[in-house]
């Protein structure tokens, strides 16, 4: 990749135009890429097959055709002057293909390694001498012979298969050797990998921007919580975690984003567990090539939020370390708010129904981020709601207010 700055307004590959950006993926995350490009003043160009994609909707062009489709990866190629991804399925080898003729960022080796639990680990436990945080303890599972090779002391364990998993999706909790046969089978004995189970006390993660001369900055660490395996709130203020486990998290990010010679923004989880003498530690979980739903916070909290570090990395631009200037809690808006909990809501003919913004957005430091999705689904994120304040306390008690306007557990269910 080119270490010369791809400036906003200068002439480009395209012919009388600005220099273009384009991005693999066309949801919400594609979409805030997106608007952070175009407030800099790039133009944009999105590939998804989707024609109501999220991010398509609100770029300068929109590509609709399959991600791998070659007519649509060379139109990709002609427009743009770099290109990213916004999810890590997209497929690796069409990154490949397009860092042929133009920079792209994060790389298709960095991404695969992202698609693959088990090149994952791998890579986490080379970083773990350079980082001091190691992944949970676990067995790769691809035959009959290495699940009956298991150790015992991985039972209980959680059984996930190695690729195509997010948002709880592909995973199995297991206690015995019969359920974890059972439960490989029910994954049609595809590749997993089966990880102990700890003794969790918390969720959190990091996210990190590297520039292709090698020059990292880190956010905050973020404090997560996840309801049936996706994430509902991020709290990010001095005191939501522990500080010397924090710098630990940040440190180990860098880390891992060094040892992969990584471009663009990093997102990296963890677990805080304890041990059998009741210490706190810290254990890797996995990552994510990309700006990260625990990252959205910054868009309202940080002077540069992660999309905008995704721009400056991809367009070779300078990154300033982020500063935070305000406490902050991310609460994530699942399409069920549309349909629950109301009563009468739920007595209707489950029609959708618009969420109370007008009595949430009345509350001070409250910023609404909705992604343009045309249908809301029980599952489905469809926004996501920063609170932001002078003080911790005033952003949790808005918090609590919004989550009670809007149906939802309080901070500390």
């Amino acid at each position: 990749m080119s270490l010369k700055p791809l400036l906003p307004g200068n002439p480009s590959v395209n012919s009388g135009q600005q220099t273009t950006l384009g991005v693999l993926g066309g949801g919400q995350l594609g979409r805030m890429f997106v608007q952070a490009a175009q407030a800099m003043g790039y133009f944009t160009v999105v590939l998804d097959p989707d024609p109501a994609s999220p991010a398509g909707l609100v770029s300068h062009h929109h590509i609709r055709t399959a991600y791998d489709d070659e007519q649509g990866l060379a139109q990709l190629q002609q427009r743009c002057d770099a290109i990213t991804t916004e999810f890590e399925n997209v497929p690796a080898h069409a990154l490949a293909t397009l860092a042929a003729q133009r920079p792209v960022a994060p790389s298709a080796a960095c991404v695969a390694v992202a698609q693959d639990r088990v090149k994952e680990k791998a890579h986490f436990e080379q970083c773990a001498p350079l980082s001091g945080v190691a992944p949970a303890p676990h067995a790769v599972i691809t035959t009959d012979a290495s699940l009956n090779a298991v150790p015992a002391d991985l039972l209980p364990g959680i059984l996930k298969t190695a690729r195509m998993g997010y948002d709880g999706k592909g995973q199995v909790r297991v206690s015995t050797r019969e359920e974890l046969a059972a439960a490989w089978d029910g994954l049609d004995k595809v590749t997993c990998v089966l990880e102990k189970m700890l003794k969790l006390r918390a969720e959190c993660s990091v996210i990190v921007a590297r520039g292709a001369d090698g020059q990292v900055v880190s956010f905050p660490v973020q404090k997560n919580t996840h309801r049936d395996g996706i994430l509902a709130l991020t709290e990010v203020f001095d005191g939501a975690l522990d500080a010397t486990l924090a710098q630990r998290a940040q440190a180990s990010t860098v880390a891992i984003a060094n040892h992969l010679r990584y471009v663009g923004v990093l997102c990296v989880e963890y677990f805080v567990v304890e041990d059998a003498g009741g210490s706190l530690d810290l254990v890797v979980n996995e990552m994510a090539p990309r700006p990260h739903n625990s990252g959205h916070y910054t868009q309202n909290a940080c002077d540069l939020s992660q999309f905008e570090a995704q721009v400056r990395a991809l367009a070779g631009l300078p990154l300033p370390t982020p500063r935070q200037h305000s406490p902050a809690i991310m609460v994530n808006l699942l399409g069920d708010l549309w349909f629950e909990p109301n009563a009468v809501r739920a007595q209707a003919s489950r029609q959708p129904v618009s969420p109370p913004w007008a009595a949430v957005l009345a509350l001070p430091g409250t910023h609404l981020h909705l992604y343009g999705k045309l249908g809301a689904r029980p599952g489905r994120k469809m926004g996501h709601l920063n609170v932001t304040g002078s003080s911790v306390a005033q952003v949790r008690a808005t918090t609590a207010q919004a989550l009670a306007l809007l149906g939802l557990p309080g901070l500390d269910a």
